[in-house]
């Protein structure tokens, strides 16, 4: 007999498995199989920002790529559904792996418990097989770039694993968390040129420092929880003194990205091109500091509509680089 958690008023997990952070009337819990249901809730593709926040790095790269050489072809639409597909399928195995990781921890939180696992939905051997399954089908999409990119993916698998596991050793799982997130900006860019570039390495940076601003605010939500169980978090670090280190955060996210545009940019785009593409970290940025005046950090909804935001965040220098390309 399965022992299903129960919330903190006494009531189990809602009866028709719909996980708490997830939107009303989602996709899944509309209209998938009721038997697929429970994996793709382990994937989190009822919450589909973590696919976006891990998919908008790769499109930053292919784009400053593209910049970079002033070079374009189908294969970078391909790249880019490649990147798409990988970064649905690889945030789906990375979720799997830290549901199963976290499961015991993920039962104590309010809002965890209801996830797959610690509600009893899918076994932990189910999970591992849904996770290797997910995350060979990726393997195959990444077999059909260069032989750099490839051993890029492959290396990506290294933050991954040990994300999950940062939380439990260091007050900046974050960083953890944008090592992994990010890792798309350096394959996307080595999937069009052929090789890694200081350009490349300096928006990885950049999408680091963003993860730090976005997931900082998102672990606002269970700080009490974490208290209690011994789970680090730059949100339980920096507490009351959060905003200014978002500011911090922010500069870094703005200024890194804009030494990135100009080394990519600086030996072949024309000048006009490398304003139009400077122009994404700073809009970017002022959409980070519009994101603060509405925080309220003892409101966890406010939390996470403010997280879920940055897909917008993400997407707005991706219209600039777009711009710079056909000028």
């Amino acid at each position: 007999m399965t022992n299903t958690p129960l919330s903190p008023d006494g009531l189990p997990p809602s009866p028709d498995g719909h996980v708490a952070d997830a939107v009303d009337g989602n996709w899944v819990d509309t209209y998938a199989p009721a038997a697929t249901r429970p994996y793709l809730r382990l994937s989190r593709a009822d919450r589909p920002i973590g696919t976006w926040l891990l998919l908008i790095p790769c499109l930053w790269g292919l784009m400053l790529a593209m910049i970079h050489d002033q070079n374009t072809s189908w294969h970078d639409v391909w790249i880019a559904i490649g990147c798409a597909a990988g970064a649905w399928l690889m945030r789906g195995a990375g979720c799997t792996w830290n549901d199963i990781t976290d499961r015991d921890f993920d039962a104590k939180v309010e809002r965890t418990r209801s996830r797959p696992i610690p509600s009893g939905q899918v076994s932990v051997r189910g999970a591992v097989i849904w996770m290797g399954s997910q995350a060979l089908v990726a393997f195959g999409i990444l077999l059909t770039f260069n032989t750099n990119a490839i051993l890029l993916g492959v290396l990506a698998l290294l933050p991954v694993a040990i994300y999950p596991f940062a939380k439990r050793f260091t007050w900046w799982p974050q960083v953890f968390l944008g090592l992994a997130f990010n890792w798309g900006a350096l394959l996307a860019w080595t999937a069009h040129t052929g090789q890694l570039q200081a350009p490349a390495v300096v928006l990885y940076l950049a999408g680091i420092a963003w993860t730090l601003f976005y997931d900082t605010i998102y672990a606002h939500q269970d700080t009490e929880d974490d208290a209690l169980i011994g789970i680090k978090s730059t949100a339980r670090l920096f507490g009351e003194n959060t905003p200014p280190w978002l500011r911090r955060f922010l500069m870094g996210t703005v200024g890194l990205m804009g030494i990135a545009v100009v080394f990519a940019a600086i030996d072949q785009a024309s000048i006009l091109a490398m304003v139009l593409a400077l122009g994404g970290p700073w809009a970017m940025g002022w959409h980070m500091a519009w994101q603060q005046r509405g925080l309220d950090f003892d409101n966890p909804a406010k939390c996470l509509q403010v997280f879920r935001s940055n897909r917008d965040t993400g997407i707005i220098p991706l219209l600039f680089f777009g711009a710079a390309l056909f000028v």
